[in-house]
């Protein structure tokens, strides 16, 4: 009779654990998604920095010229690696192509800053025709935790060649979604 006491004190003792523990995760998952969050979103600033980094070798390589896909930067080796969004699940990028209504350009050539940039999702790109890639976007809707060059969601941080940080851009989606 002793040993059954003993029993089920120890198993009162495991539940008690067991729910201290419960509660203490519970407690450390909110943090944990947030800094995976900002992680991503670090990681999402540096792939679309390299993506422009490689478009601006591009252009200075082949002068007036710019890559139809990401896959050619790879390819021309102006990539590591062909890089995923990292704020969606399937990984594809909305990208950003040359519109032809371009802001004038500075001394030397480089653009000024496009005035108007169009969007088209990575998958409907080939129905496009041909296109002038300038830089890509995140086609997810989710609110940022950051807020980057005065914008809070993640499909309105653009990376592109000629970019002027301080200068929104007029958006044309070639998809017919809606301007933001």
């Amino acid at each position: 009779m002793v040993k059954t006491r003993q029993s089920g004190y120890t198993i009162v003792l495991v539940l008690v654990v067991v729910a201290v523990l419960t509660v203490g995760l519970l407690a450390a998952v909110p943090v944990w998604e947030t800094q995976v969050r900002r992680e991503s979103e670090e990681e999402l600033i540096f792939r679309g920095t390299q993506i422009v980094d490689a478009i601006k070798l591009y252009q200075k390589k082949f002068p007036a010229q710019f890559p139809a896909s990401l896959e050619e930067l790879y390819k021309k080796r102006f990539l590591r690696r062909l890089y995923r969004d990292p704020m969606t699940r399937n990984g594809r990028w909305d990208i950003i192509v040359q519109s032809e209504r371009q802001a004038p350009r500075k001394a030397g050539g480089t653009p000024a800053g496009p005035s108007q940039i169009m969007v088209v999702a990575e998958a409907n790109l080939a129905a496009a025709g041909t296109v002038r890639i300038i830089g890509v976007v995140s086609p997810s809707t989710r609110p940022s935790i950051r807020v980057y060059n005065d914008q809070a969601s993640y499909d309105q941080w653009f990376f592109y060649f000629g970019q002027d940080p301080k200068t929104a851009p007029d958006v044309v989606y070639l998809d017919g979604r809606d301007k933001k």
